[in-house]
């Protein structure tokens, strides 16, 4: 899969997951071209919902501020995850399509095993394709 990575610092945690998800078969791409965290999950958003990348991968210092900007972009669902299930809840039952981790509060162990089950091919729920296509009529809110 293409996968779109920023993240506003570096560390063990952010080299971890860069680390998996080359190892993993993974392109990994940077779509950013600024610094600023903003920035940074937007570019990421944009870059998985227009196709240059099947998901993202965003890190800042909570990893809550660049789900924010992510989901500032129409089509992105970007879900904080600070464990394996929270991860696989956001793929199944909310179609999430952008991954954001705290490069501060989880180690790297911790990180790549998120990044590992966001990443593991969960389907969305059938049960949960309404308001999952509710979410996309959403994206009209912010036009």
């Amino acid at each position: 899969m293409r996968i779109a990575f920023s993240a506003d610092d570096r560390n063990a945690t952010t080299d971890a997951v860069q680390a998996f998800l080359a190892e993993a078969g993974h392109e990994v791409i940077h779509p950013a071209t600024s610094e600023l965290w903003p920035e940074l999950g937007a570019a990421v958003g944009k870059a998985v919902a227009g196709g240059e990348a099947d998901f993202g991968v965003v890190m800042c210092w909570t990893g809550t501020g660049t789900a924010i900007a992510a989901n500032k972009v129409p089509g992105v669902r970007a879900a904080l995850a600070w464990d394996t299930w929270i991860a696989a809840g956001a793929r199944k039952w909310n179609d999430a399509n952008v991954l954001a981790l705290s490069l501060k509060r989880l180690s790297p162990d911790v990180a790549v095993e998120i990044t590992e089950v966001f990443l593991s091919g969960i389907a969305p729920d059938a049960d949960e394709s309404a308001n999952i296509a509710r979410l996309g009529e959403m994206d009209e809110f912010r036009r």
